[in-house]
């Protein structure tokens, strides 16, 4: 990964985005792709739509989503803590005892705590911890003080950053969806500047809003573009460590490459073209298999107006949905090529029906 690309990515990161809370990642998105795009527009929702070849017919549309999991202040009690509704999925066994920021008026430092286990009754402490009885410790020791730091509606994050690991290997907050939002950009970036896009094809790179709590800002983009084809760049499941029974999930290695869906969700002519690319430009991949709609920006694209040819890159992830989420950063870098080579393969007269 070059050090500019690598410094790009680690803004994402930097940058918070719970669901609904956006702004501050899609500003860094924002900055980037507006060097290599004919077009940058923010809509309604706060998506913001990058755009090569604005006035041709034929397009194509590549989406990441901005926002991650995260959590919101609904109550600040008597004593100073803070009570917190999920954003987002989460596995509430990984939450106790992690450093958070509060994002107020200024970002303010907490902890997630619960009764120690010390303190526990044996029927409890067998059981899994439950959101409802944990509570974020920022030090006040009244709701008067507290409310100088916080407010009612505050969205937190956890405090992790980039960290690089042996090889080619990281770990961060929030991979999913930063490393799509990465691919996407570079995808454009790669488009703009090694050429290859058909002159009549228009490409607009989403950084949509709210995939997390329903996937509403894809939807609005799909119908807003209303492109023929479109990739989905998301986060794949990893099942290459142990207890990933392959059997269950199929195979998706950190790694390896990008995972290209198969399946009622996505195009068979856009999976076709997708391997032609991979194979044609020597990109590494591998082929994973869902069986109905998949939990991603693609359900929304596919049945999006008329219809779009819709295809999945699942980036492989280990850990998704906790504090620390591990990705080997040579996987982005391939999706991103192999977006950009399905782009280059599309004509104005690509045929996506059904045969």
């Amino acid at each position: 990964m070059a050090p500019e690309s690598l410094d790009f990515l680690t803004s994402l990161i930097a940058a918070p985005s719970p669901s609904g809370s956006e702004q501050p990642s899609a500003t860094v998105f924002r900055d980037r792709v507006k060097d290599f795009a004919d077009k940058v527009e923010v809509d309604i929702v706060g998506n913001v739509i990058a755009v090569l070849n604005p006035e041709a017919e034929m397009r194509v549309m590549l989406t990441a989503h901005l926002d991650e999991i995260g959590f919101i202040i609904h109550y600040i009690a008597d004593d100073g803590l803070l009570y917190f509704s999920p954003i987002g999925g989460h596995d509430s066994t990984t939450l106790l005892g992690q450093r958070v920021w509060v994002h107020g008026k200024d970002r303010v430092p907490g902890v997630i705590g619960r009764k120690a286990i010390h303190l526990l009754d044996p029927d409890e402490a067998g059981q899994k911890p439950k959101m409802s009885e944990m509570w974020i410790d920022i030090g006040a020791t009244s709701r008067d003080q507290a409310e100088k730091a916080a407010r009612v509606g505050d969205v937190v994050t956890f405090q992790y950053e980039f960290q690089p690991l042996m090889g080619s290997r990281a770990v961060a907050r929030a991979f999913d969806n930063k490393g799509g939002l990465y691919v996407v950009a570079e995808a454009l970036r790669l488009l703009r500047q090694d050429g290859g896009l058909h002159p009549e094809v228009g490409v607009y790179a989403v950084a949509a809003v709210q995939e997390e709590i329903g996937s509403r800002g894809a939807q609005i983009a799909a119908h807003r573009i209303n492109a023929r084809t479109g990739l989905a760049v998301d986060m794949g499941q990893a099942t290459d460590y142990p207890n990933a029974d392959v059997r269950r999930y199929g195979v998706l290695d950190i790694g390896k490459g990008p995972g290209i869906d198969r399946g009622a969700n996505t195009s068979d002519a856009v999976f076709d073209i997708l391997m032609q690319a991979a194979t044609e430009d020597d990109i590494a991949c591998q082929v994973h298999a869902t069986a109905g709609t998949t939990p991603t920006d693609a359900q929304v694209m596919q049945i999006s107006l008329n219809g779009m040819a819709t295809g999945l890159l699942s980036v492989p992830l280990r850990y998704m949905h906790t504090p620390c989420e591990v990705i080997d950063l040579a996987d982005l870098d391939r999706t991103a090529q192999l977006a950009a080579a399905y782009c280059r393969r599309i004509r104005p007269d690509t045929d996506f029906c059904p045969r």
